[in-house]
């Protein structure tokens, strides 16, 4: 099934460094805390996006191998810099001030980069860790601070895997006291990965060596494929570490190989987010701490609903339960206090994850979406409304409830439409929902069908044009709207436009499409849904809406059937392959009748 996709946009190397510049002009002007530390930490992710579009561009002009360049010299030394500051916070628990002299230090290796920088796009890749799984860079900090103790007087040679190699390999060579990293773009098929260098050796002599990602993912070939080089080198097993983003090892697409070269390293050194974080040592560390920051003094620790847990918060009867995906959910929280009940969730570090807030404080002041209480480090915090309850096929019987979720379906997708507007390469091109849409058709339903997709591949083109991107919200499930007291508000409604897969930002035809099936509209409500986007400017174009009906239906038919296939318990999977049923009754349907 074609389900995911890797999100990249272009960035002129000005605008970032711009952007940088701004981020550590805000932290030198902001108060002792986590909202400062939160800054430095935003301005070495920019910094790492620099480093890993400017060694990429050079990767793809001497033929995908890794070469050293002035450019990145001059990023990476920009990066070690902010990674020192954010080092110094997280060990002085945000209360040491950047020190004065690092301010001309910092000018100087901006003005460094500006001047060896030439006036190009950069192609960034998302560093998916930052974006979806609560990895935090004071996460390899921390993991290779407490190696560094116990080999204080050893030499190191820090080799980090683009994309968010760049960052977290500058936190642990600050942490380990070694030189600048090296990044490397690993290359071949993405289960059997290796190095590509120009004529270059990659190992240090004498030296440890420290391979550093977020991975591994289901293979973990990208860390093998370096340490297969250090050995080929003659680097003894003894001098490499792994430093990943967590500890359960390669994936089920491992091969047997790449098992055995995981296991030839010394040790694998991981500080995950539940012992960084949640669970800190040190009070000025924890969630719990930043949150009641926000909020005011809680009566409990915080309460996990990451995995389907928030089903049990709405008490949904049996028959009811909301399908969950639990390894693709963020990590999620209740916290009760004196204000109330909120929801405490990642929704990314870094500039994009800051965007994704400000939709959500716009949407929560249009009252659309739960009231924000403010952004901690990359959770956000909302208010929780447990008064109110998930829509459900049997609420959906309403008369009454379907008339007003109808007008406020009108309201919320055209405020998107005027408030959230995106570029045009932020998502899918017509081309690849007819190219997933095919596939994942042939695969679920066979090859008797395929042809009815043909009348999609000539509208692609012709209908490209047409899309008008905003930041679609991509989750019109029933599940995700909350009513109650004659009132419904839209919840997780602000980074599934930014997700890890192949959708993105798309044209509100989308959110319609998604409405259509997810909410069982019929002939009269998709007109009255229409008429009402209309009346608020927001005219959705025919075709298109005709092109993405059944584009959705296939993409959600992947989605649920990746997610069936990876469930573990037997309930889960049957509330899964309930919804792909659904789906590919759906898409069958809709494919005979337009054959």
């Amino acid at each position: 099934m074609l389900v995911y996709g890797d999100a990249t946009r272009r960035e002129p190397a000005a605008q970032k460094l711009a952007r940088l510049r701004g981020l550590l002009s805000q932290a030198r002007a902001s108060a002792a805390g986590i909202g400062r530390h939160a800054l430095l930490v935003d301005a070495l992710i920019d910094a790492g996006e620099l480093v890993q579009g400017i060694a990429d561009a050079h990767f793809l002009a001497a033929g995908k191998r890794d070469v050293q360049s002035p450019e990145t010299d001059a990023a990476t030394a920009l990066t070690m810099a902010v990674a020192r500051l954010c080092a110094r916070s997280w060990e002085t628990g945000f209360s040491a001030a950047p020190p004065s002299g690092d301010e001309g230090l910092l000018e100087e290796l901006l003005a460094g980069c500006e001047a060896e920088l030439p006036s190009i796009d950069l192609q960034v890749k998302q560093p998916e860790g930052y974006a979806f799984y609560a990895l935090y860079p004071e996460g390899h900090f921390a993991a290779a601070k407490r190696l560094q103790t116990g080999l204080r007087l050893a030499q190191w040679r820090v080799i980090g895997l683009r994309s968010i190699g760049t960052s977290l390999a500058a936190m642990a060579a600050v942490a380990l006291e070694a030189q600048s990293p090296v990044t490397l773009r690993p290359v071949g098929h993405p289960f059997d990965r290796c190095v590509s260098l120009a004529d270059a050796s990659l190992a240090s002599p004498a030296a440890h060596h420290a391979i550093v990602d977020e991975g591994p993912g289901l293979s973990g070939s990208s860390m093998a494929g370096v340490i297969r080089r250090l050995r080929d080198e003659g680097v003894p097993a003894d001098r490499i570490h792994l430093f990943p983003g967590h500890s359960n090892g390669p994936g089920a697409r491992a091969s047997e190989e790449t098992r055995a070269l995981w296991k030839q390293a010394a040790a694998v050194h991981v500080v995950g987010f539940d012992e960084l974080i949640l669970n800190a040592e040190n009070p000025a560390h924890r969630l719990r701490a930043w949150v009641e920051a926000r909020v005011g003094p809680l009566h409990s620790p915080l309460a996990e609903i990451t995995g389907g847990g928030w089903r049990r918060e709405h008490g949904n009867a049996s028959n009811e339960t909301p399908p969950a995906h639990p390894w693709q959910e963020r990590r999620k929280f209740l916290a009760r206090g004196n204000s109330g009940t909120w929801l405490v969730k990642f929704i990314g570090l870094g500039h994009a994850a800051r965007q994704r807030f400000a939709c959500a404080v716009k949407l929560a002041e249009a009252g659309l979406c739960p009231s924000v209480a403010g952004l901690c480090h990359g959770f956000m915090v909302e208010r929780w409304h447990g008064e109110m309850a998930p829509l459900s096929p049997i609420r959906l019987q309403t008369s009454e409830l379907r008339a007003r979720l109808i007008e406020r379906l009108a309201g919320y997708i055209a405020f998107r439409a005027h408030s959230f507007p995106a570029s045009q390469e932020n998502g899918a091109s017509l081309q690849e929902l007819y190219e997933m849409g095919r596939h994942n058709s042939s695969e679920a339903l066979g090859s008797e069908l395929a042809g009815a997709w043909m009348r999609y591949q000539r509208q692609a083109e012709r209908l490209q044009a047409r899309v008008r991107r905003v930041k679609t919200d991509n989750r019109m499930h029933a599940w995700e709207w909350l009513a109650g007291e004659g009132r419904l508000l839209k919840t997780d409604a602000v980074d599934h436009h930014a997700g890890h897969d192949l959708v993105g930002c798309q044209d509100p035809a989308w959110d319609i499409a998604g409405a259509k099936a997810e909410l069982g509209l019929g002939a009269d409500e998709l007109a009255g849904l229409l008429d009402g986007l209309s009346r608020r400017g927001c005219a959705i174009d025919a075709e298109l809406l005709g092109f993405y009906t059944p584009a959705y239906l296939a993409f959600q038919l992947g989605h649920y059937a990746m997610a069936a296939q990876d469930a573990t318990l037997p309930a889960e999977r049957a509330r899964l392959d309930t919804q792909c049923e659904r789906y590919t009754r759906a898409l069958r349907r809709h494919l005979e009748e337009t054959a």
